[in-house]
């Protein structure tokens, strides 16, 4: 039975975003642990040598056109390319790690991938983040000193090579055990696992 999904997730990631949107749309239909596990998404790119789509222009360019907004509707949820895109995220996802220290993560992953995805906003700007967190009823300044805790730090980085030796490359990425999904237009295939699950929980229940 499945009981749990790890996602692998770095804010500054598009796809990321509709996967966050996506998942919490599963969430309220079907019953298993949602585990978010923040890690940095250059950092991932530089231990596998891979690299973001939007360095390779026909493949950008089409995402930004037609992937993500297609994506975006079939999930009933607002999307806009970020013009600031790519954002350095490493202030981010390190607060991402400190928000979960501080329990409001969910909070806090809202608030920023709305503003990125949404909003269209600077996130790599600090007195912008410090506006979004701060009228998300989100304290800026208790985020942002834990932040910058050697622990936080650490974390993350472990984060990082932790996801790298489980075999992740990009985000995001899901796993349900040891099995791997990547990409959010693996969602699909996740949910149908979901439902198998439930009809066979009904069928013990009867």
């Amino acid at each position: 039975m499945l009981k749990k999904l790890d996602f692998y997730f770095d804010v500054g990631s598009p796809t990321a975003y509709l996967a966050y949107q996506k998942l919490l749309q599963m969430k309220s239909i079907y019953d298993f642990k949602l585990i978010y596990i923040p890690v940095l998404l250059g950092g991932i790119f530089k231990l596998t040598g891979n690299q973001s789509p939007a360095l390779i222009p026909a493949k950008g360019r089409y995402m930004e056109l037609f992937d993500l907004p297609r994506f975006a509707k079939l999930y009933n949820t607002s999307f806009k390319s970020n013009p600031h895109f790519p954002v350095n995220t490493l202030s981010l996802m390190r607060g991402a790690i400190a928000a979960q220290e501080m329990t409001c993560l969910n909070e806090y992953i809202n608030c920023v991938f709305k503003a990125l995805w949404v909003k269209q906003l600077d996130m790599g700007d600090p007195k912008i983040v410090a506006d979004e967190l701060e009228k998300n009823g989100i304290d800026y300044n208790a985020i942002i000193q834990l932040a910058q805790s050697k622990p936080i730090k650490t974390k993350l980085i472990d984060n990082t090579q932790q996801s790298v030796d489980r075999g992740v490359f990009g985000a995001p990425t899901f796993f349900i055990g040891e099995e791997m999904y990547f990409g959010q237009d693996r969602l699909q295939m996740i949910e149908t696992l979901l439902i198998e699950d439930r009809e066979q929980t009904e069928s013990l229940v009867k």
